[in-house]
């Protein structure tokens, strides 16, 4: 299967499942490129007869539909030019959002909407480090209340550490499922990174809880995934 076709059917899943995955949704949006994403969008439409934006649209309400829909309608920038002024001055945006106002006008905030939803991961992942200068503190802990938010600052600015909060030390069943598609799809892209972040949130190699997790050829299978994405 094209990976285009493949993640054409995650977002299908993301919200029929109950109750819905939007970490899921957010995950393809996000950790993908801007061209990878746009080809899972054309795959959808080949699929499903209907737009990535109108799947979302009419199945979520509020302000979680103003944010996916933005998330998946966006093609961001990819490369490393940045403007430090545009940094500082949204760095102290969202800081003055999170830090003064009630939580739930975060939400209601187009500001906070707009910068998370347009810029590139680069100008994101620097004013992540510039809001941990100025106010001692993880961008992703302020908004820890806020889920749906902070899976969208994870995925943009430190993708480890969201796929390791879709995997677990000890595996259920659902959760073997997510490590599967963690490790399926970012073989060739950060598995080390992954890998390296799994073993200082557990304290257990991940090639090693997989090996506990699963069974015969499937986990002779991801460890094999494993061992060549750490290679790379």
């Amino acid at each position: 299967m094209h990976p285009w076709e493949r993640d054409a059917l995650l977002v299908r899943k993301s919200l029929e499942e109950n109750p819905p995955l939007y970490n899921l949704l957010i995950e393809l949006a996000c950790t993908r490129t801007s061209d990878e994403f746009l080809g899972a969008r054309k795959a959808f439409q080949c699929l499903y007869s209907e737009s990535v934006e109108e799947f979302v649209a009419v199945r979520v309400e509020g302000f979680k539909r103003r944010l996916l829909v933005a998330l998946v309608s966006t093609y961001r920038y990819e490369g490393k030019r940045i403007d430090e002024a545009a940094i500082k001055l949204e760095c102290h945006k969202l800081g003055r959002a999170i830090k003064t106002d009630q939580k739930n006008e975060i939400e209601n905030d187009d500001e906070v909407l707009r910068i998370l939803t347009t810029r590139s991961k680069h100008h994101l992942q620097t004013i992540h480090k510039c809001y941990k200068e100025a106010y001692d503190s993880n961008l992703e802990e302020d908004l820890d209340d806020i889920q749906i938010l902070r899976d969208t600052i994870n995925c943009l600015c430190a993708p480890p550490i969201y796929f390791n909060t879709a995997m677990s030390a000890c595996p259920t069943e659902q959760e073997m499922e997510a490590l599967t598609r963690v490790i399926v799809t970012r073989t060739d892209v950060d598995m080390k990174d992954i890998a390296e972040e799994f073993n200082r949130k557990y304290g257990a190699p991940l090639i090693e809880r997989i090996k506990a997790a699963a069974l015969g050829d499937y986990r002779d299978f991801l460890v094999a995934l494993v061992k060549r994405g750490m290679a790379n």
